[in-house]
């Protein structure tokens, strides 16, 4: 149970802006500092999945007046709006939001997971995407809103397995970011068919580089798997990171 609530969801200032003006003061021509958070979704999923959601129910019980959860998105897309606000008149203008939930979504033990079965997975992911959109809507135009599907790297190992393309229409195809940033350093991320669902508006960051081992990636290999990709996002949205 490391996240459950006590009370309603609100937000003052956020630590996070004294922590991005600390980081934009070191920026120069050649850089723009990021600012990294939780997406919007991570933090639905922290109080609906099966360890908390009776915390969570004592905060925001079920209404039948009410869609399912609908107070609960709504506290969570202000405060987010706050901060990103909050954020952006300090200065930020590329926001990467982490996300693990879709990664949780696509292994073998979802349903475990979220305590639920498959049409209720697909409830679920409509309602993260919802949640993820509805923060991003209405935000300046000149800030970037990238969003990276993490599987878990603490300590170098990792959290969730399975290729993406259980998600991938919907998400690769309806989130309403600038750019994907997805981890391929190895097998348990699946091909590159998935990446067919991209929509046109959208950058793909290919996670080929890893940071589990210490061995370094032979470069032709690397180029080939950037190619490979290229067959289903033009060569000119793709880019390359580590995972």
């Amino acid at each position: 149970d490391d996240t459950f609530l006590t009370g309603k969801i609100s937000v003052g200032h956020h630590p996070f802006v004294e922590h991005y003006k600390f980081v934009k003061a070191l920026e120069d021509e050649n850089t723009v500092a990021k600012q990294t958070i939780p997406a919007p979704a991570q933090f639905f999923e922290q109080l609906v999945m099966p360890m908390n959601i009776e915390d969570t129910r004592k905060i925001y019980p079920d209404d039948e007046e009410l869609i399912a959860d609908e107070e609960l998105v709504q506290d969570i897309v202000a405060v987010y709006g706050k901060v990103i606000r909050d954020l952006y008149d300090a200065g930020c203008r590329n926001l990467q939001l982490d996300d693990c939930t879709w990664g949780c979504f696509v292994d073998p033990k979802a349903r475990m997971f979220f305590g639920t079965d498959d049409a209720g997975l697909e409830k679920l992911q409509k309602e993260f995407l919802e949640i993820n959109n509805l923060v991003i809507e209405g935000q300046p135009e000149d800030l970037v809103i990238n969003t990276h599907i993490c599987r878990g790297n603490f300590h170098s190992t990792w959290a969730c397995t399975g290729a993406y393309d259980k998600i991938a229409e919907l998400v690769f195809g309806k989130e309403n970011v600038n750019a994907l940033y997805l981890e391929f350093d190895d097998a348990r991320s699946g091909g590159f068919e998935c990446l067919k669902h991209v929509s046109e508006d959208k950058k793909v960051v290919l996670g080929l580089i890893t940071t589990k081992s210490p061995k370094l990636e032979d470069k032709n290999a690397v180029i080939a798997r950037i190619h490979e990709a290229a067959k289903y996002v033009p060569l000119d949205r793709l880019y390359l990171s580590p995972q």
